[in-house]
């Protein structure tokens, strides 16, 4: 998979983590410890996204 693939497939990813955390704050019985599965989600795709970008940038 290329890097740009990869990078395409993180960003999905992280929109998809973004709409599930929109959804569950809306829902009056908020599971806290869903919402903080996603955030770590969400930290770890963002977090590995940013690694890419600066790892394609210095090539």
């Amino acid at each position: 998979m290329s890097i740009e693939s990869h990078l395409s497939e993180l960003e999905r990813r992280h929109q998809d983590l973004e709409r599930k955390l929109r959804e569950l704050m809306h829902h009056p019985s908020v599971d806290s410890l869903e919402l903080s599965d996603l955030k770590r989600q969400k930290l770890l795709v963002k977090d590995e996204i940013a690694r890419l970008k600066s790892s394609e940038t210095l090539h």
